[in-house]
């Protein structure tokens, strides 16, 4: 594969930078809350040489109801601080999935204005199939200032996402099961009516990724999206149940060179619980 540090990584090309005092590894590890597994239990056991735990729920947006909406700035500001992260680092960022929650929290550093921030190419399942160290030692931590310049264009909100299902404007894509999509299968989360928004197009976030958890190729992406109708010259809004692997699809968007992408961050836990907003059943 081509290594992209702004976007996509593979183990080789980390495990050759090990020790290169400028680059930050992130574990973001999130388990849905039907999953009895304890993320940071894992990585305090268990992580990539000198890397440092992002726990997705903790740094959100806790005056909301609605589960990891971005947080403030400030607050992500002090939050990354904390883990030693800072301007001139290239972060690089894995999960224990594969590829999974890390691309939520790729999204969420550019929003914040970093864009030397790649997710790794096959996650810790990858690193651990090659017989790469690992190790439980915490990393030393130095605090490093870090600028965040908010992007606000890339994320949008139940009115902005409304205006588009109408206007037609933008491509909706939604990365849930083809079931939850169509409204066959019951949302995980309770009191959510099951269906999608009027407009969306499917791309099950899954299909996107081969049998060993890498991202696809470019030209197996483009032709992912083409066969799911999706008009790749429209500006596109991704979503999926609660704004985590909706950013699966807008890495995957990065990966070929799309950059007029955005992410409903309250997605479906959202949309599913208002009643004044339309749902649609069925494929289309």
């Amino acid at each position: 594969m081509e290594n992209d540090p702004k976007v996509l990584v593979s183990t080789d090309w980390l495990s050759s930078r090990l020790s290169d005092p400028e680059i930050r590894i992130l574990d973001a590890t999130w388990y849905l809350p039907n999953i009895d597994r304890d993320a940071k239990a894992e990585f305090d056991k268990s992580h990539i040489p000198n890397s440092r735990y992002f726990d997705i729920d903790d740094i959100s947006d806790h005056r909301s109801d609605l589960p990891h909406m971005v947080p403030p700035v400030e607050k992500f500001m002090s939050k990354v601080r904390k883990l030693g992260v800072g301007d001139g680092h290239q972060i690089i960022i894995y999960d224990s999935h594969g590829l999974f929650s890390a691309a939520r929290v790729r999204w969420l550093f550019n929003v914040m204005g970093q864009k030397n921030v790649a997710v790794l190419d096959g996650g810790f399942p990858k690193w651990l199939r090659e017989g790469r160290p690992v190790d439980n030692i915490p990393s030393l931590i130095r605090d490093r200032h870090m600028f965040v310049k908010y992007q606000d264009k890339m994320v949008k909100d139940v009115t902005q996402v409304s205006a588009a299902s109408k206007l037609g404007n933008y491509e909706i894509i939604d990365a849930r099961s083809a079931g939850r999509f169509r409204g066959d299968e019951p949302e995980p989360r309770l009191g959510l009516r099951s269906g999608h928004i009027p407009s969306s197009k499917n791309v099950f976030y899954g299909d996107l990724l081969n049998a060993d958890g890498t991202l696809k190729s470019p030209n197996e992406l483009i032709n992912h999206f083409k066969f799911n109708n999706v008009n790749l010259e429209k500006p596109v809004i991704t979503s999926c149940g609660s704004g985590v692997t909706a950013a699966i699809i807008n890495l995957a968007l990065d990966r070929i060179g799309k950059s007029d992408h955005a992410l409903y961050d309250g997605s479906w836990t959202e949309w599913g619980m208002y009643p004044t907003v339309p749902v649609e059943t069925g494929d289309k």
